[in-house]
């Protein structure tokens, strides 16, 4: 390794690495409905699955849904639902409306950027999740949730990486990515300057180089680094805003 890069530099390179690593080994999991299938086995009748996207963007809200499935979805199976990350968008926009049209019930919420920017990150995801659940119409007897608990009275199972591994919170995930870029894809109409559109609010090299340009509007998160440091007046170097945002979007949902 050259002895001029920075300690930052060889920080984010070593962090590139383990994120793709990461997401090389999530592609070798299979989604299937077998914690879905085991639950019913216990007793459980109408289980949801949540999820929650948005996470590592500096821009616009963190986007939660729940949806409960019905037993059979053989055509969901057939489609390759999982996660959302895993799939191109036509792909998931496909699958978002067949999950629409086969669950027994979906709920969305959000949490926008003031508030992320109040309780931190991961409260807010936790809140938006509970949202989600609070505003389905069919009242779950249990939860599957993608590496979280909530403060809900429902018995809950935590399942890790499990947007890659239940197809319940796979649907989840699609449907609320789907909705969040659609937000996003709106809002570039409000705010051309940023380019959100193409990056959907993530902290791209040039989601950064226009906050550099244009600075930060309401809907940015503020307690984010890079967008803290445009308020600020400091420069960010660049390396440093990548390694950031890789610390935050622990998920790379980055399409």
């Amino acid at each position: 390794m050259s002895a001029l890069q920075s300690p930052v530099t060889k920080v984010f390179r070593r962090s590139v690495t383990e994120a793709a690593n990461k997401m090389a080994r999530l592609k070798l999991l299979k989604c299937t409905d077998k914690h879905e299938r085991q639950l019913r086995a216990e007793g459980y009748l109408v289980i949801a699955g949540v999820d929650e996207v948005g996470r590592g963007c500096l821009f616009g809200p963190v986007v939660a849904a729940a949806v409960i499935l019905p037993e059979k979805i053989a055509k969901l199976k057939r489609l390759g639902l999982r996660d959302s990350k895993q799939l191109p968008e036509p792909v998931r926009v496909e699958l978002d409306l067949e999950v629409r049209a086969v669950a027994l019930a979906v709920s969305i919420a959000e949490v926008d950027a003031a508030t992320i920017d109040r309780v931190n990150i991961y409260q807010a995801s936790r809140l938006a999740m509970l949202r989600a659940v609070e505003a389905l119409s069919l009242a779950p007897d249990h939860l599957l949730i993608d590496a979280m608990k909530l403060d809900h009275p429902c018995a809950q199972t935590k399942l890790i990486y499990g947007d890659s591994l239940s197809l319940s919170i796979a649907a989840a995930s699609v449907v609320a990515k789907v909705y969040r870029d659609a937000q996003m894809t709106a809002l570039h109409e409000r705010f051309p300057q940023y380019g959100l559109a193409s990056h959907k609010g993530y902290a791209t090299p040039e989601h950064r180089r226009a906050l550099r340009e244009h600075g930060a509007c309401e809907h940015h998160r503020k307690s984010f680094a890079p967008v803290a440091a445009v308020i600020a007046g400091s420069l960010f170097p660049e390396e440093l805003a990548n390694e950031q945002n890789l610390i935050e979007e622990d998920s790379w949902d980055c399409d």
